[in-house]
């Protein structure tokens, strides 16, 4: 049985409501987004930040997966070790549509750190009408659990070798342009991967990619699931 292995991007989370990361003018929610995405920007103005993820985390309580979501959960079931899926979206709509084979490579907005001892939160079991929560274990500020500007990624080991033995890699609704995801369909092709992508546009990796099509992830995918589901 072939390895799949799937990215997915902001895209893929636009078409259940989500905002993208950021627009033409560089804001993200109409903040700049060094002053929320930033380690600087948590250091200067803590509130401000906590006030954004809230905003953010909040906004994801009211939209659900799509049919791209559930698709790909579907494709999960079937494969099982043969699928995993890495993710550069932080909402967890991937784990709500059922998908188990996840790395979250920019953390996830229902998870919060200790910026002093380390210890984790989930996000719902914190005072969010303060203005920034505190741990209680040692009483530093916490600090969302998301990976931010000039900050390493999660799981690229793993990801590396993921991307060095799929058979088959899946790009959705991602334009090619941030890095380091924007590289691994440069890593999976090297290595042999038959490598497809979905988006509203044309990506900036495409040179990389086998088979591109143009449209909505949730339109175009569970189609190519069935296809996929029927020739096991």
């Amino acid at each position: 049985m072939k390895k799949y292995l799937i990215l997915t991007g902001a895209g893929i989370s636009a078409e259940s409501g989500i905002q993208t990361f950021r627009d033409s003018g560089g804001l993200w929610a109409n903040h700049r987004v060094e002053d929320v995405a930033s380690p600087q920007g948590f250091q200067k103005n803590p509130k401000l930040v906590w006030n954004f993820y809230k905003e953010r985390f909040a906004e994801t309580l009211k939209v659900e997966p799509n049919p791209a979501h559930l698709a790909l959960s579907k494709l999960e079931k079937a494969l099982q070790d043969d699928f995993y899926l890495i993710t550069q979206n932080v909402d967890g709509l991937h784990t709500r549509a059922g998908n188990k084979r996840i790395y979250e490579m920019h953390g996830r907005l229902s998870s919060a750190f200790c910026t002093g001892c380390s210890k984790r939160y989930q996000v719902s079991e914190l005072d969010l009408d303060s203005d920034v929560p505190l741990c209680s274990k040692c009483g530093k500020i916490l600090r969302p659990d998301v990976v931010w500007f000039e900050e390493i990624p999660y799981y690229l080991y793993e990801i590396e070798a993921l991307l060095k033995s799929c058979d088959v890699f899946v790009i959705l609704g991602t334009s090619g342009t941030v890095y380091p995801a924007a590289g691994f369909v440069m890593t999976a092709k090297l290595f042999g991967a038959h490598t497809i992508a979905i988006n509203l546009s044309k990506p900036d990796n495409l040179n990389f990619i086998d088979e591109f099509y143009l449209g909505k992830c949730g339109e175009l995918l569970p189609p190519m699931v069935d296809r996929i589901l029927e020739e096991l």
